[in-house]
């Protein structure tokens, strides 16, 4: 196999090539997050219809099965997202008030020299990562580990998993990890109708409240995608609303200190 930098540069530039190529003008979906704090026994369920608006990531979301409709950024997060990219990611969090904000970046490309018949391998540094190969990574199936380097700062994302889907040759489930904290995302990928899109993501972090340390657990299903060419609503007609940070829902104790991210190719 080739060597795990280049190959995890190759699939990096796909994932990106993919992304920025046939981009939705908007999409329309549910999304199903359950919410839980197992130290504390308490979960929550936020269920809803999106249609958004891709560009821009300005959403209107209707509370499934009979709720109030809001508009703002794409709960939890836009299905439609590169994770590669140098994106920023903040969030706050308890039970009933999940508040995220992502901002989504130009994909990373690695650039890669022409060709050269004197030239065997080319292997791209990495100067924030270092992968290998996992026990269980094929020519056809490929498993990347990856290690932050001394390079990386602290409270900056970096991806500790990669998994490539043998048909699309895309990342189809990626894992990111927050250096200094326990914070990770995990993210599973398919192709439907031409587009790579997330189909299931997992959101795990400490909260420190007043007098409490807990873990919160976000694991959401996005299904039933729709990819219409006009707006889906007048609310996301070009120019009709900007994004605006709302509330997941009423919030309730305990609560937890605002937290923000980078990710570093």
């Amino acid at each position: 196999m080739l060597p795990p930098d280049l190959a995890l540069a190759t699939l990096i530039n796909r994932a990106a090539n993919a992304y920025q190529t046939s981009p939705p003008a908007y999409m329309t979906y549910r999304e199903q997050t359950h919410v839980s704090a197992p130290s504390l026994g308490r979960t929550q369920d936020i269920n809803r219809s999106i249609a958004v608006r891709v560009s821009d990531n300005v959403a209107v979301m209707r509370d499934l099965p009979n709720g109030g409709e809001r508009v703002g950024q794409a709960f939890p997060i836009i299905p439609y997202f590169d994770p590669f990219s140098s994106f920023q990611f903040s969030y706050f969090a308890n039970l009933k008030n999940v508040t995220i904000e992502l901002d989504r970046k130009d994909p990373f490309v690695f650039p890669m020299p022409a060709a050269d018949s004197g030239v065997d391998v080319t292997v791209p540094y990495m100067s924030f990562w270092a992968p290998r190969y996992a026990p269980d990574s094929t020519e056809d199936h490929l498993h990347f580990l990856i290690d932050p380097t001394p390079r990386i700062g602290n409270n900056s994302f970096y991806p500790t998993a990669v998994v490539e889907d043998p048909v699309s040759h895309l990342p189809s489930h990626i894992e990111m990890q927050v250096t200094g904290t326990d914070e990770a995302i995990a993210l599973d990928y398919q192709m439907i109708d031409d587009h790579w899109v997330i189909t299931h993501g997992t959101f795990t972090a400490t909260q420190h409240a007043v007098f409490m340390t807990f873990k919160v657990i976000a694991d959401v299903t996005f299904d039933q995608f729709a990819f219409p060419s006009d707006p889906p609503d007048p609310r996301l007609a070009p120019g009709a609303a900007t994004p605006t940070p709302l509330p997941s829902a009423a919030p309730t104790a305990p609560t937890a200190a605002p937290h923000a991210a980078d990710a570093q190719p």
